[in-house]
């Protein structure tokens, strides 16, 4: 028999960015503790589960005291004496306390905190390792360790960087077990910074560890500094193929790339179906959805780019089933604010044929039987699940698990710097060296698709 929920106690903490978040604890009748802290994000879906802030004063108003009271008071009461090992039913318990579409009551940054934690906690009891958890609680057969899209370009809203597009992503698909994934990956980072300072731009990092260049400054005949252009996003592209070479990898073979457009940030919000999107932080210039799309179709002839995420705005379905059509079959066709892990709004993309792909973000939802359900769906349906980070992280390993456990393929967490971002990967490191000669690199992720 699994042991019960004793305690639950849950405190504020700082995240990546400096901003509050909601670490819990989770306490069992043997005295196992389960720890989990919640992630935030900067660029976020209309449709994402409710993250708690306090208002205020205090910290900009962006204090977690009250989720903190919820878990602490109305969550507690209700889970103590449960028996850990029941996840969905836990999960069940505080979706009805809240009785909220989108957990406006409880917060979702309340209620993701005690599902996490007691996913922990019950791995534990059972004297297993998290993934192993993870993939039991999910029924994967065999696990895999994910390709890991390292974002080493900040743009958008991640950055002060002058390029609209938010993340410039390197995935090491040629290479053969993941820890030779983050070596290749590892390497064109500090080969990136190096072709960087040499084309003039800074080398410092926006808030997911990727660097974030500005303007290029180099000196004049008479010594003076100077400015001589800034970066954009086709300098951005280029500069990460030098890069590759310059590590001694082959650019499109070893290394392909990934972007991360976040065009809802973009987008205009027309009312109806036509929406338009205006490069606001470098060019000015105004495209239509299908302008949007036919610039698409321009970057990956000349790039090697494998996988566009939010190429087009949540509310833009028109304009994502143009975008699927034209290019569904050819690349990646990533959904993160399009779907924001929520099973009953992806359900709605099958059915309408949009995207091929979806973003996992354990926060959009706001527990684990949620996000779980999300997955399986992408994966009966064909679909490519790609676990991702957030922007505003934490110290907490959690998604590098999950996307063992649930062999999703694919992983988004940031940059080669940053410990918030560097303690997935090394999680990563550790399973690969727990599943020794039965450790699997899911390698190219295009693979995943039907």
């Amino acid at each position: 028999m699994a042991a019960k929920i004793k305690s639950i106690t849950a405190r504020q903490i700082l995240d990546s960015r400096g901003n509050p978040s909601v670490e819990v604890d989770v306490t069992l009748t043997n005295g196992i503790l389960g720890r989990a802290a919640v992630p935030s994000g900067a660029s976020t879906g209309e449709r994402e589960a409710c993250e708690l802030r306090d208002g205020g004063k205090a910290y900009g108003g962006k204090g977690t005291t009250k989720a903190v009271k919820n878990v602490n008071t109305v969550i507690a009461k209700k889970l103590v004496g449960m028996e850990v090992n029941k996840q969905a039913l836990i999960d069940s318990a505080m979706l009805a306390l809240d009785g909220t579409p989108f957990k406006t009551k409880l917060g979702a940054n309340a209620i993701l905190g005690v599902s996490m934690a007691v996913c922990v906690a019950a791995a534990k009891d059972s004297k297993i390792s998290l993934w192993k958890y993870i993939a039991k609680l999910h029924g994967t057969k065999k696990v895999t360790l994910p390709c890991p899209m390292c974002n080493v370009i900040n743009g958008g809203a991640h950055s002060s960087a002058p390029i609209d597009f938010q993340e410039f992503m390197v995935a090491p698909v040629g290479a053969k077990s993941f820890s030779s994934a983050l070596q290749m990956v590892t390497e064109i980072f500090h080969s990136l910074k190096k072709v960087l300072k040499d084309g003039g731009f800074d080398t410092t990092v926006g808030d997911e560890g990727g660097f974030a260049p500005g303007a290029a400054i180099k000196k004049d005949k008479s010594g003076k500094f100077v400015i001589k252009g800034t970066m954009t996003l086709e300098g951005a592209l280029d500069a990460l193929g030098k890069a590759t070479e310059a590590a001694g990898y082959k650019f499109g073979k070893d290394i392909k790339i990934a972007l991360d457009v976040a065009s809802s940030e973009f987008c205009n919000k027309e009312k109806g179906d036509k929406k338009t999107y205006t490069f606001k932080k470098s060019t000015g210039k105004t495209m239509t959805s299908a302008q949007l799309v036919s610039y698409y179709e321009k970057l990956i002839k000349k790039y090697p780019i494998f996988s566009i995420e939010d190429g087009l705005d949540e509310s833009d379905w028109a304009g994502w089933k143009v975008l699927t059509d034209k290019l569904g079959k050819q690349i990646n066709l990533v959904g993160d604010d399009l779907f924001v892990t929520n099973p009953t709004i992806f359900k709605e993309g099958l059915e309408n044929g949009i995207a091929n792909a979806i973003l996992i973000k354990v926060n959009q939802v706001g527990s684990i039987t949620e996000t779980l359900e999300a997955i399986k769906m992408a994966q009966e349906a064909g679909y490519a699940p790609v676990v991702s980070h957030r922007s505003g992280e934490t110290e907490d390993a959690f998604i590098a698990d999950l996307a063992v456990g649930t062999a999703a393929g694919q992983i988004k967490t940031g940059s080669l710097s940053r410990t918030d971002r560097v303690c997935k990967y090394n999680q990563l490191l550790r399973i690969e060296e727990e599943l020794g000669k039965d450790a699997v690199y899911a390698g190219d992720p295009r693979k995943a698709l039907k």
